[in-house]
C-alpha cells in the first residue's frame, strides 16, 4: 500500500473518536442561526490543511458534527483516488454558531469555505499559501485566466473535491444545498471530466455573489435543523 494510504488509515482511525463525543444540533438557517455541540475540524491531514493556525486557534473552524464527518470522508476518498492533490479549507463558524464577521452566513455549522486547489509554475499540485499578508487567503485575486502569482487554479481537483463532498454527504443521508463559485470560472469547472454531472446535480448559485468567490468556493450543506427559538427575555429583578 502507498505510504500515504497507510498514514491516512492510521490518522482516520482516530478521527471518529473525536467526532463521536458530540452530536451537533443546528438551529435556524445559515444566515440566521446557531449551533449546539459544534465540532472543530482537524487542522491537517495527509492531503489537506486548515487555512490558518491563527484562525483555528481563534475558534473559527467549527462545524456541525455531520459536516465534519462529510469533510473528512471526502478528503479520505481524494487521498485514495487522487493522492497527489492538496486541499486547504477556510473559515466555517463558531462553536456555538451565530454571526462570524465578515461572513453573512456560516451561522449554524453548515457553511464551509474551501480554498481552490492550485498548481505551481511547474504544474505540481501545492497548497495555496494563505497568511496575514493576503488576509489569510481571502484577499487573493485570481485573474481571468485563473492565475495568481505562481499559482493556477486546478479545476480538475476542484471538481473532484465537489464530487467527493457530494458522495460523502449522500452516504450520510445529507446533501449540498448551495455552492458559490465565481461565475466566470464555472465554464472551466464544467469543462472537466466531472463537470457535466456537477452542473446537473449541484445547486450552484445563480447570479453574482456579494464578494468574489474566486480564491475559494463556499458550500452550504443540507442537514435538518430545528427552528431558531427567540432568546427568552431576562427575568426582571424584584424590588422586594
Amino acid at each position: 500500500m502507498h505510504r500515504l494510504n497507510w498514514l491516512l488509515v492510521g490518522w482516520l482511525s482516530l478521527q471518529p473518536l473525536a467526532f463521536a463525543a458530540a452530536e451537533s444540533q443546528c438551529y435556524g438557517t445559515v444566515g440566521r442561526g446557531r449551533l449546539e455541540g459544534g465540532v472543530k475540524l482537524p487542522t491537517e491531514g495527509p492531503n489537506f490543511k486548515a487555512y490558518s493556525a491563527l484562525g483555528t486557534t481563534a475558534g473559527r473552524t467549527y462545524v456541525h458534527s455531520e459536516v465534519a464527518e462529510i469533510i473528512v470522508s471526502a478528503y479520505a476518498a481524494l487521498a485514495k483516488d487522487k493522492p497527489g492533490n492538496w486541499y486547504v479549507y477556510g473559515e466555517t463558524g463558531w462553536e456555538s454558531g451565530g454571526r462570524i464577521r465578515p461572513h453573512r452566513t456560516h451561522q449554524n455549522g453548515l457553511s464551509v469555505d474551501f480554498f481552490v486547489p492550485v498548481r505551481d509554475v511547474d504544474g505540481k499540485p501545492v497548497p495555496l499559501s494563505t497568511g496575514v499578508t493576503n488576509k489569510l487567503g481571502y484577499d487573493i485575486e485570481f485573474d481571468a485566466q485563473a492565475r495568481y502569482a505562481d499559482y493556477t487554479i486546478d479545476f480538475d481537483a476542484t471538481a473532484e473535491h465537489l464530487h467527493q463532498l457530494q458522495m460523502a454527504a449522500k452516504a450520510r443521508g445529507a446533501s449540498i444545498a448551495l455552492v458559490i463559485f465565481d461565475p466566470q470560472f464555472l465554464p472551466k469547472l464544467f469543462a472537466t471530466p466531472r463537470g457535466p454531472s456537477l452542473q446537473k446535480s449541484l445547486p450552484f448559485m445563480k447570479g453574482t455573489p456579494w464578494v468574489r468567490h474566486d480564491e475559494h468556493y463556499h458550500v452550504d450543506f443540507r442537514i435538518p435543523c430545528k427552528p431558531l427559538a427567540d432568546t427568552p427575555a431576562r427575568p426582571q429583578k424584584s424590588n422586594l
